[in-house]
């Protein structure tokens, strides 16, 4: 399956999760490594436009596409969720909830959904899987991000 994610043109082509680990994110606490990437470029983009700041958008932006193994995914239901999982600003159950997935390295990649598209997915990647070279970068692509996204 293919997956994308947007971000520094420095880290297109880390699988570290680093930035994850150092900020914490919907499904993670500062601390867990993680990689969030959606099932489109748009998703993505739409995603990284809620969570950054016009004043801290880069120039240098990549959209990079990724390949997972189909059978690396799992699926988490809607029922499994914490009840306050989409709420703003990220609530700690679902960074307690992900988190201990993520910790668990039971799985390569998690199918989670969009809180700002609750029909569209993220896939959050765990880099420190025992299968992560199994995930292939397969681009990664200049993108020069339109401001009228943030006005």
């Amino acid at each position: 399956m293919l997956v994308y994610r947007i971000g520094k043109t420095k880290h297109a082509h880390d699988l570290s999760g680093e930035g994850a680990r150092l900020n914490g994110g919907r499904w993670n606490h500062p601390g867990t490594s993680c990689i969030y990437t959606a099932e489109t470029r748009a998703l993505s983009l739409l995603e990284y436009t809620a969570h950054v700041s016009i004043d801290d958008i880069p120039r240098a932006l990549s959209f990079t596409c990724l390949e997972i193994p189909d059978n690396a995914i799992e699926a988490i239901a809607l029922g499994k969720l914490p009840g306050n999982w989409s709420s703003w600003p990220h609530p700690k159950e679902s960074r307690d909830f992900g988190g201990s997935l993520l910790l668990s390295a039971g799985s390569l990649v998690l199918k989670l959904p969009s809180a700002i598209v609750p029909d569209e997915f993220n896939y959050i990647i765990n880099p420190l899987h025992s299968r992560i070279k199994e995930v292939k970068i397969l681009s990664a692509k200049d993108y020069a991000y339109d401001v009228r996204l943030k006005k």
